[in-house]
């Protein structure tokens, strides 16, 4: 049989400069899918879909709450033509019951030892409405590594650099974040995966950069020990969400190959002031991740948070706006005070107001965010800043003699100049 798995586009963040990573939540799914099954990936944000293509069965994967409106128009289409839709992913879970108006079958949860027998149904002709796993995830041994063959790799550049693979060495998280639905959605214990396995998968992937997608690299510090002792000899490099703030784990995360952290900033004290300075101590760089119209903050606090940003030398900074997710206990919060100003999931990409802050109007918190990125970014822009992390990074990689290996043509294009006259 024929699937053919899509990821639809959405709207890209306000300000931000857009590039596209390798999708995550694909690739992985994609080594879910039995072998017997012929599998074409589409990422509409890079490639069109071909709505008369021959397939058997389509598959949508939406990670974003502000992918919805557009996954629901793909599967109209597919489902006018007769041709069945099961939609799975991050905002499918968060969304179940309307994403069920629009689908012949949901996924609920992860799909690792679950999803050939989804594919027995189909062929049987008893698939089910929903496969609900939330409350019963999978042991992680069996999480294997993602299909990343299916991707069409010369889409992933930003100006001829090859983007960053995605990969995960842990699920769950225990911190339970304001803002954050990861509770949830994996779950709140912290369920990591082999180290050998991660291993494994690491040293498949044809790329130097990484972004590991885990939750926080802070949940367990001998665990951490480990698999930065493990990732060393590697030598790639990458991204992560927070790491642990300890000395030990902080060097081991630079041998291992640490870039730069996505590290949240939401206020101006000592604690974040000498979190960032031990980071950029151990030669790794931070993008700030800065969430804006928490109820502390009025027009005042921002323009000092801002200050405060620039003061530090932060690297990157990437600024939103605080949206209530579904299923997020902000969310909770909000609706019981009746706060919540819109449900239409387009403005959810975090970067339009859609409640009511407490110390401002609606209208002055997006002032704000423009101000934000306008003000940090006063010197050249959010791509300059990037560029001048991808330089870092590339001497990194010539001083460990890894820049080459990984990018072959470059070593060709720089030969072929020191041969001319």
């Amino acid at each position: 049989m024929k699937m053919t798995l899509i990821y639809p586009s959405w709207p890209k963040l306000d300000r931000q400069t857009e590039f596209h990573l390798p999708p995550h939540g694909p690739v992985v799914f994609a080594a879910t899918v039995p072998k017997t099954v012929e599998l074409h990936f589409i990422d509409e944000n890079l490639q069109k879909i071909d709505f008369s293509e021959n397939c058997d069965l389509v598959g949508l994967s939406v990670m974003l709450t502000c992918q919805l409106p557009r996954a629901f128009e793909v599967a109209a289409e597919f489902r006018k033509q007769g041709i069945p839709v099961i939609f799975g992913g991050i905002a499918t879970m968060l969304h179940s019951d309307e994403v069920a108006l629009h689908a012949d079958s949901i996924f609920l949860g992860e799909a690792e030892g679950r999803f050939a027998a989804v594919i027995d149904d189909f062929q049987s002709g008893g698939m089910k409405k929903v496969y609900n796993y939330m409350d019963n995830p999978p042991d992680a041994g069996l999480i294997g590594t993602a299909r990343r063959e299916i991707l069409n790799r010369e889409l992933y550049n930003y100006r001829g650099v090859q983007m960053l693979d995605l990969v995960h060495a842990s699920r769950g998280c225990k911190f339970d974040c304001f803002p954050c639905c990861t509770g949830f959605l994996g779950g709140k214990n912290f369920r990591p995966r082999p180290i050998d396995k991660v291993i494994q998968e690491l040293e498949a992937i044809q790329n130097n950069r990484l972004f590991i997608v885990d939750n926080s690299l802070s949940q367990d510090r001998q665990w951490l020990i480990d698999l930065f002792t493990a990732m060393a000899p590697l030598k790639k490099k990458w991204v992560s969400h927070p790491i642990l703030d300890d000395d030990q784990i902080l060097r081991l995360a630079a041998d291992a190959g640490a870039w730069y952290v996505y590290q949240a900033v939401f206020d101006t004290s000592d604690v974040i002031r000498n979190r960032i300075k031990r980071l950029k101590d151990h030669g790794i760089a931070i993008e700030g991740t800065i969430i804006l119209g928490t109820d502390e903050q009025d027009e005042d606090y921002i323009k000092r948070l801002v200050d405060f940003l620039l003061e530090v030398e932060l690297d990157v900074a990437e600024f939103t706006i605080l949206t209530p997710f579904p299923h997020s206990p902000i969310r909770a919060s909000l609706a019981a005070e009746g706060r919540i100003l819109s449900s239409d999931w387009l403005k959810y990409g975090a970067d339009k107001v859609v409640f009511q802050p407490k110390l401002m109007t609606p209208e002055k918190l997006q002032e704000m965010y423009h101000y934000a990125w306008n003000t940090f970014y006063a010197d050249g822009g959010h791509a300059i800043k990037m560029g001048k992390l991808f330089r870092k990074v590339i001497q990194r990689e010539m001083e460990d003699d890894t820049y080459y290996r990984y990018n072959p043509r470059m070593k060709r294009s720089f030969a072929k100049q020191k041969s001319q006259p």
